[in-house]
């Protein structure tokens, strides 16, 4: 574990959550905020969250003790970000306060210091112009909450350097975490597939075909079931991305063009490429797999159902 200097310049519920995680993996973390008293109160707020994770066994048991020797308050954001090896911005989604924040960031940091920002929706090229030397700057993209979600998104713009991704990379990988580099656009990865099913459901509730309850009943036990082990690529190679092809025919004739043919999924089937069963898709798993990759989602399947089982539903609706 490479033990770096880390400034968090943005310490509410995002930032603080992302220091947690840092700390927790060896580095020494500075936060930062409009005011040094936020800052300070924030890091108080963060010792005891950690307390309570620790007593609900979410974090290690030395976590309190961890993270209170490694996250410390400034009294500015250029006291903070001075000596710091790597800067996490993450103040609120305006991108005005970004830009100004990152201006800030940028001149009183050193010159090699890799700076990331949380945004979610911001594309990276329109904030890049605030940092002074922009090849250091990428998008660092963790969801929420911090401290539990495994991937963060990678986002370079078009002027970052190669070196800065890679360091980052390490980093975050040191938590624990997975990381997946994307193209800078809008919305990136996540949250435009997020925001494409939240469409797509709100359109089923407003025509009236199910109600909110629902369809999240089945999102969560039926395809969403499978989303933890397995991406839409996998799933489709195996469902057989012939019978994929099929469907779309099927959707299209009430939605001819929301639901047309993706190109790369003709392209496939044309070729006879359907996915596990011809050893060739998508993610060309070879046929001589399928059998393990079966056997591997039937034995995923069955520990999520024990899972799900053993912590009992969510306390979305009224108690009785």
């Amino acid at each position: 574990m490479t033990h770096r200097t880390v400034a968090i310049v943005g310490s509410g519920y995002m930032g603080g959550g992302i220091a947690q995680v840092l700390a927790l993996s060896g580095n020494t973390v500075t936060l930062a905020d409009i005011t040094a008293e936020i800052a300070a109160a924030n890091r108080e707020r963060l010792i005891a969250e950690a307390a309570q994770f620790v007593a609900d066994g979410l974090f290690p048991a030395d976590a309190v003790e961890r993270i209170r020797a490694g996250v410390s308050p400034a009294a500015s954001i250029e006291e903070a970000v001075a000596n710091a090896d790597f800067i996490e911005e993450a103040v609120p989604e305006k991108i005005d306060v970004k830009r100004a924040t990152l201006k800030r960031i940028s001149a009183a940091a050193r010159a090699d210091a890799i700076i990331g920002s949380n945004t979610s929706t911001i594309l990276i090229g329109s904030l890049a112009p605030a940092v002074t030397g922009p090849g250091r700057f990428l998008g660092v993209h963790f969801s929420n909450p911090a401290p539990f979600i495994p991937g963060v998104e990678l986002i370079p713009h078009a002027g970052t350097d190669d070196a800065a991704v890679a360091t980052v990379e390490q980093i975050v990988a040191a938590t624990g975490k997975q990381t997946a580099r994307v193209k800078d656009s809008t919305g990136f990865v996540l949250n435009r597939l997020q925001y494409a099913l939240f469409h797509e459901a709100t359109q089923i509730v407003e025509e009236g075909i199910a109600a909110p309850e629902d369809i999240d009943t089945l999102v969560r036990t039926t395809f969403g079931f499978r989303l933890p082990v397995f991406g839409p690529f996998a799933i489709a190679d195996m469902a057989g991305l012939d019978v994929y092809a099929f469907c779309y025919a099927s959707l299209q004739t009430r939605w001819p063009e929301r639901f047309a043919t993706p190109v790369s999924l003709k392209e496939l089937v044309d070729a006879g490429k359907f996915g596990t069963k011809s050893g060739a898709g998508y993610l060309d798993v070879p046929a001589e797999r399928t059998a393990e990759l079966v056997a591997y989602r039937n034995k995923a399947y069955v520990a999520m159902k024990k899972l799900i089982d053993e912590l009992g539903p969510a306390p979305i609706h009224p108690a009785e």
